[in-house]
């Protein structure tokens, strides 16, 4: 999202015209759900995607002729048997695509697209909000939970408060029609040890949207050479990490140290602060002996069973790189979940 948001403010700046599609809404078996984002440059390129296939084709369609016209609209795709068989799927489905013409001399979107790029860089809850009542005339707001409304009347807040939740929403307040779709939701990827997999991962989680904060007690396996996507690398006590990061119940821990007594200096720690997700990487052994100290400590045999031991989806990964994906695979799962989204069925 950052990426397409870093290219329209660049077009923009340009003086080039633009369309933003975006998804919002979808049934049956579409390739992608609401809150799928396109930008559409006059050329007929993209960035971004609503699915590829034959939503994409005719969105791209849709967009040049927007910016020919000058003009935004919605523009409603029932995916026929065959049409989803050219994506891989294999049902129909509905998609209503809402087109946005981006006009290079409209200063308030200009600022707007950089507020939006800002909250994509920070670790807080922020939504879209587009007033989609006439379509031929859009107003795109945002709003952060910190830092208020921008683009939106003050006066709509209250109708439209009950919609800032984990799902994209249609909904109706104050005569009008909003759609209001979650940027970012709160939440670092805490990773303990920075090792071969912590290596392998941090590019990977970035790369699908998470923030990274690495920490290990060795000054050579916690720099940013070795981390160059991380938002910072700790060099730190491992049996005092409150000393460095404060855990939210937003969070995720991967734990991946160098041993069993630093895994359980950090798993005991993480425990009590109750993030939304704990991984431990290792051996069943190891994880035994850990459990065992664990129990010792207090903590109910429910709290430990609830870490993730061991980390990671089970794809009989065995290299570092192959960890590396099993682990983002599990925490996109968590994510998912936490976002309210079910799983898609074809």
């Amino acid at each position: 999202m950052k990426e397409l948001f870093d290219e329209l403010i660049e077009l923009l700046d340009k003086g080039e015209e633009a369309a933003l599609a975006t998804i919002i809404a979808s049934s049956g078996s579409t390739p992608r759900g609401a809150g799928s984002r396109m930008l559409v440059r006059k050329d007929g390129t993209i960035r971004g995607t609503v699915g590829g296939g034959a939503v994409e084709y005719k969105t791209i369609q849709a967009a040049l002729e927007a910016i020919s016209r000058r003009a935004s609209y919605m523009k409603g795709f029932t995916l026929t048997r065959n049409q989803v068989a050219d994506i891989g799927m294999v049902c129909g489905g509905d998609v209503m695509v809402y087109i946005q013409y981006i006009n290079p001399q409209d200063g308030a979107f200009r600022e707007l697209a950089e507020r939006i790029r800002a909250a994509l860089s920070r670790d807080g809850d922020s939504w879209l909000v587009l007033d989609v009542t006439d379509e031929t005339c859009w107003q795109m707001g945002l709003y952060e939970k910190e830092g208020g409304i921008y683009g939106i009347p003050q006066e709509c807040m209250e109708d439209l408060m009950p919609g800032f939740g984990i799902r994209a929403v249609r909904r109706e307040a104050g005569g009008r029609t909003w759609y209001i779709e979650p940027l970012v939701q709160a939440g670092t990827v805490y990773i303990f040890g920075g090792g071969h997999v912590a290596q392998e991962l941090v590019p990977v989680l970035a790369h699908v949207g998470f923030r990274c904060v690495v920490m290990d007690d060795r000054a050579d396996f916690a720099c940013l050479e070795l981390f160059p996507q991380a938002e910072k690398v700790i060099v730190g006590d491992l049996e005092r990490i409150s000393d460095h990061i404060e855990l939210r119940p937003c969070d995720y821990v991967c734990v991946m140290t160098r041993g069993h007594q630093f895994d359980y200096y950090v798993q005991k720690q993480c425990l009590a602060k109750k993030p939304c997700y704990i991984g431990i990487m290792g051996s069943r052994n190891k994880i035994r002996v850990v459990t065992e100290k664990l129990l010792q400590d207090g903590f109910t045999k429910e709290e430990i069973e609830g870490c993730h031991m061991p980390i990671g989806t089970d794809i009989q990964a065995e290299t570092p790189a192959e960890i590396a994906i099993s682990v983002a695979g599990e925490l996109i799962a968590v994510r998912a979940e936490r976002m309210g989204r079910g799983k898609r069925h074809v």
